[in-house]
């Protein structure tokens, strides 16, 4: 009846999970959803201690304790622009659980997995529990040092290190090397040592994986970790034959995979080239001069409050700047005073815009933008050519026209947002510095586009002070 009661209950966790998923899918509904994944979490722990028969719950309170009081202090002081590294860390912390917990497993079980395997019983059981071992090990660890790497590069403690020679083909010795000592673990489950042998070389291409990535890949980065941690969770309930474990972590891995392949998409790249590729092209600094040189039109924040005097619908269009400057506020107070002055305002977000999935859609909410304004690239697209003004805030390769007007472009066929069709288009950027792929930017150099060379929350501070007060020269 016991074991009944706890499937039973591991099932509505399971159910809650899935609601808390779909509840995240849209803002309106992603505190609803973030609520019902925590019941269900809360559920699936206190049935677990329950049937564990853990009669000593002193350890338990004080790890609760603590993590309710570093969760607290995260939460309240870490700025909503500093997101994509807390979640990077938030996918190494669930990668080196799975680590320690499947290890500890190993430790503790060594002698009963030892003599049903001399015994010959239950073989078949025993090959899964010691394959699942494994995977937590490897996968866990690769997880962890992986989001380490990928915190510290956003936050800029770590930057784009020289090319390292043969990375491919290290990478490749540490992955059969984790094989090898993984392979002889499954064999030998009483040679526990053989784990961290495991964990070893799987750490080392955790970190030469992320390493050699691009800050701006970070989305995809951030996406497939979050996956790893999911399968390395589901993997570690398979060690400790815990289904709401497995059910839980097959559910972010799922979920992460298939974020990981939208963002793939949205930049038309596979995952191989993000993973194991650069794109550097090699006349981009030649290029410069002949697409910028002469054409570039700067501005003031007294000629664009003119040109938005006469705007009738506006499309702002956030990117990586906005979130370095924390100018969402800044976004919303000119939004705000356009539309009381009867301008039509929408935002148009592109999919790997910032450093993380969602990343604009998390900053313009933290600022009260209304969600029916927000909108994606395929809904927004269609509409620029009826848009009187394009405010394009700090974003580059994500607005860069060459890649559907330039076959040759290292970012041909990546889908953009066609700001150029607006009537006229405004740039807020500090300068004419190109994005991550390195590539020159036509958009800046267009007849109908100005400059506005500033820092996001400072030029569009200034260029509200200059609506408010006419717009005069």
């Amino acid at each position: 009846m016991m074991d009944i009661l706890v499937n039973f209950a591991y099932i509505a966790a399971a159910v809650l999970f899935i609601l808390g998923l779909k509840g995240l899918t849209h803002p309106r509904t992603a505190v609803r959803g973030n609520l019902l994944g925590a019941i269900g979490m809360l559920l699936a722990v206190a049935v677990t201690l329950l049937n564990e028969r853990i009669l000593s719950f002193e350890w338990v309170l004080a790890g609760l304790v603590v993590g309710a009081a570093v969760g607290s202090v995260l939460a309240l002081r870490v700025p909503m622009t500093d997101m994509p590294q807390m979640v990077a860390l938030l996918n190494g912390f669930g990668g080196l659980a799975s680590v320690m917990v499947a290890g500890a497993a190993l430790i503790e079980e060594q002698s009963t997995r030892y003599a049903i395997y001399a015994a010959s019983a239950s073989g078949i059981a025993l090959v899964q529990m010691n394959v699942a071992t494994v995977l937590s090990g490897f996968i866990g660890s690769v997880a962890f040092w992986g989001s380490l790497v990928a915190f510290g590069k956003l936050q800029g403690l770590l930057q784009d290190p020289p090319a390292i020679a043969h990375r491919q083909r290290i990478n490749a010795v540490l992955l059969v090397l984790a094989l090898l000592f993984g392979g002889w673990l499954v064999g030998m489950p009483e040679q526990t040592w053989l784990y961290w042998m495991v964990v070893l070389p799987a750490s080392a291409l955790g970190v030469l994986l992320v390493i050699g990535i691009g800050g701006a890949d970070m989305p995809v980065v951030i996406a497939l970790l979050n996956s790893y941690s999911g399968l390395a969770a589901s993997a570690t309930g398979f060690v400790l034959n815990n289904n709401a474990l497995i059910i839980t972590g097959a559910l972010v891995g799922a979920s992460g995979l298939i974020l990981t392949s939208i963002m793939c998409r949205a930049m038309n790249r596979s995952l191989a080239n993000v993973l194991f590729g650069r794109q550097s092209p090699a006349d981009a600094a030649a290029r410069v001069d002949d697409i910028y040189a002469g054409r570039v039109k700067s501005t003031t924040a007294d000629e664009l409050a003119m040109l938005l005097e006469g705007a009738g619908r506006v499309v702002v269009v956030p990117g990586f700047g906005m979130a370095v400057a924390q100018a969402q506020h800044a976004v919303r107070d000119l939004a705000n005073l356009l539309e009381a002055r009867g301008t039509q305002v929408e935002f148009g977000i592109h999919p790997v815009a910032g450093r993380m999935p969602g990343h604009m859609n998390v900053l313009l909410a933290e600022a009260d933008i209304p969600y029916d304004k927000v909108k994606a690239l395929d809904e927004i697209n269609p509409t620029f050519e009826q848009a009187d003004v394009a405010i394009v805030i700090g974003a580059n390769d994500v607005v860069n026209p060459s890649a559907r007007t330039d076959p040759a472009s290292p970012i041909a066929g990546m889908p953009i947002l066609d700001v150029d069709k607006a009537r006229s288009v405004v740039v807020i950027k500090r300068s004419l510095s190109p994005g991550f792929t390195g590539v020159p930017n036509p958009l800046f150099a267009a007849d109908k586009t100005l400059m506005f060379f500033a820092d996001a929350r400072k030029g569009l501070q200034d260029l509200v002070a200059a609506l408010k007060a006419g717009g005069t020269l």
